[in-house]
Order: structure tokens, then sequence, then C-alpha cells
């Protein structure tokens, strides 16, 4: 099981300058992914907790590539801060609503689509603002995009819950997942499926697990509540996670095998990771005792993402790194979003 007192494979980043740098750098396989799709690139829901990186990532690739394509970065944006993150990279940046079927008519047309959008807290009491932001706003792009390439986010929560010695849920296993939240995931799916029936849209769809940055995920979860001496829960039992310039770059090499019907992706790391040993492995980093409460159910989500390696290549960040990483962070008072992942969370109440 994973240590977080191994020694690190690389330095902490120090700054956010330096862990943007860090998540946003190409590697060879993404880029030759994107030299095979020409065009200008949209990032749908570009002011989310991935969209930077994607945006970033993909001028970077672009500029290895001697291109000078645009990558527009489309979102409400949340706050000036957001949207001058954005500016500043040199993104041309179009503020939106996607779910006004008006403004979604009004978006450029280009050869390459990314959609990040979507709402998962604060839902559970929402069924309404659900099927507005989840469902109806897919398909107001999705008809919008059809003659593009288009790759959807979407979650592995859609899968049913599974047993960690099943190796993890892959893309041929049952989706009667739990909650009004992944239901809704499963109506996003639905329409752009729908679109790429209906029009021939070249599609993919990924079902991401966990991604991991220093400043939020189930790793920064876990190790916050040692460092307060919070109690971890570990009903859910077992984590899959990943580095998320690795689930960016996995998520960017989908583009040239989008097809009809669309392909359908798990993005997650290798390894199953016991939510109880990651907390006790987070206290002897901080010199704490860790505390536990309640027992490891037999089932939960897990994700088993094989195809993704197979076709996009292992992991290049471990699970030992991102942990030491996130152990550093945090104890050198390192920067968090306050976003918590509820990733201890089984009734699919968000």
């Amino acid at each position: 099981m994973h240590h977080i007192d191994r020694p690190p494979l690389q330095a902490v980043p120090t700054t956010v300058e330096d862990l943007d740098e860090l998540l946003s750098r190409p590697n060879p396989r993404v880029i030759a992914a994107i030299q095979d799709c020409p065009g200008d690139f949209a990032v749908l829901g570009a002011g989310g907790k991935m969209g930077f990186h994607v945006c970033r990532m993909l001028q970077r690739s672009l500029h290895e590539l001697g291109r000078s394509d645009r990558v527009l970065a489309v979102s409400r944006f949340g706050s000036r801060k957001s949207l001058a993150r954005f500016e500043q990279s040199s993104c041309d940046v179009l503020v939106a609503d996607l779910s006004d079927q008006k403004q979604v008519q009004r978006l450029p047309q280009v050869e390459n689509v990314f959609y990040l959008a979507g709402l998962k807290f604060g839902t559970s009491s929402a069924p309404q603002l659900l099927e507005r932001m989840n469902v109806r706003m897919p398909e107001l792009v999705a008809e919008r995009c059809r003659e593009s390439r288009i790759v959807a986010l979407s979650t592995g929560c859609v899968y049913s819950f599974t047993t960690p010695a099943s190796g993890g849920s892959d893309e041929y296993s049952p989706t009667d997942p739990p909650g009004a939240y992944a239901r809704s995931c499963l109506g996003r799916e639905q329409a752009f499926r729908d679109a790429s029936a209906r029009y021939n849209s070249a599609c993919a769809l990924v079902r991401l697990y966990y991604s991991i940055d220093l400043r939020y995920g189930v790793l920064v979860d876990i190790a916050q509540a040692v460092m307060s001496g919070r109690p971890v829960n570990v009903e859910t039992g077992y984590v899959s996670v990943i580095w998320q310039n690795d689930a960016v770059s996995h998520i960017l090499q989908c583009l040239p095998h989008t097809s009809t019907p669309p392909l359908i992706v798990n993005v997650s790391g290798a390894a199953m990771l016991s939510v109880r040993v990651l907390a006790e492995s987070f206290a002897r980093h901080f010199g704490r005792k860790a505390s536990c409460v309640s027992v490891e159910a037999p089932t939960t989500w897990l994700s088993n993402a094989s195809r993704a390696h197979r076709m996009f290549g292992p992991p290049a960040v471990s699970e030992d790194q991102m942990i030491y990483w996130v152990g550093e962070w945090l104890s050198r008072g390192g920067e968090t979003l306050n976003k918590p992942t509820h990733f201890e969370n089984r009734d699919g109440r968000f």
C-alpha cells in the first residue's frame, strides 16, 4: 500500500505559478494528438477546476507545433479573478451562459470542442436545476456543435457500486447509480449520444474519477482532516485518483478518437487506494494521529481505467508522488480552493 513517507520522485512545486506550469505541460503524446486535429479549439465550461489547465495545455501544444489556431475559453466566469487568469494567459475569452439557448446559438463554430460544463454540489434539493444544467444544457451544446469534434466530460459516478475485488468498473459495466446527480450525468451523456446518432457527430465521453490538484481533491480532503484533527470517514473505503496533468493529457488525447457512436473511456489512476491507509500516511507526515470513523462498506464507486492507459499511456505521476506533494504543499501553507469532493458521500445526494 502507498505511504507518504517514501522518498519523493520530484520536489513539490513551491508556488501556484509553478503548479500551474506543471499541470499544463503537454507530453509528446498530447502534441501528436493535437497535430492530428486541425482547426480552432473551444473549451466550454472553462471556469471550472480543470478548464484553465485544459486551455493552457492546448495553447502550449499548438505553440510546440507552430500553429496559430486559437483557444477560446467559454464560461460564465464566477469572478473577475477567474476571468483575468485566462486573459493573462492570452486565451480568447467569451463570457456566456451555456444554459441559455440564445447565447449558445451565438457560439462561434470551431472544429474542436471540449465540454467541461456541469453542476454537482447544492443540487440535492433542486431537481429542476439539475435537469437544466446537466441535461438541457448539453442538448443545446450538442446541437450547436454538431459539426465539431466533441470531447465531453462525464463522471465515474454513472456506474453502479462495485467491490474492490472486481478491479473497478470498466466501460461495459452497469450504469445504475444512486442519486439524482449521477442520473443527470447519464442524461448528459445521452444528449451527446443522441446528437451523434442524429447528425453523425464525432464524440467522446470521458468518465473522469477523482482528478488531483494540490489545491483540491480527495487527497487534500483527507490530509486537511488529519491536519485539523477531524475524523476521516472510511465508509467509502477505497478511491482511485489521477494527477490532473495526466487527466488533462488523457482528455486531450481523446480528440482524434472521437467517433459515431461516441467513444467511452474511463480516466483515472491504476491503483485502488485505501482511505484508511491514506489517513494513516498523512498522520505520519504531519506527526499526528489519524482518527478514522465508520467501517469500510463492501462496495463503492471504483474505476478501471485500463483502456485509457492502453490508448494514451499510463499516468506519469504515481500515487506516491501525489501523496507526498499534497502533504508537503499543505505543510507549507499552500493555497487551497476550499472545494471538498465529498467523496465519503454514498447516497448520491450532493
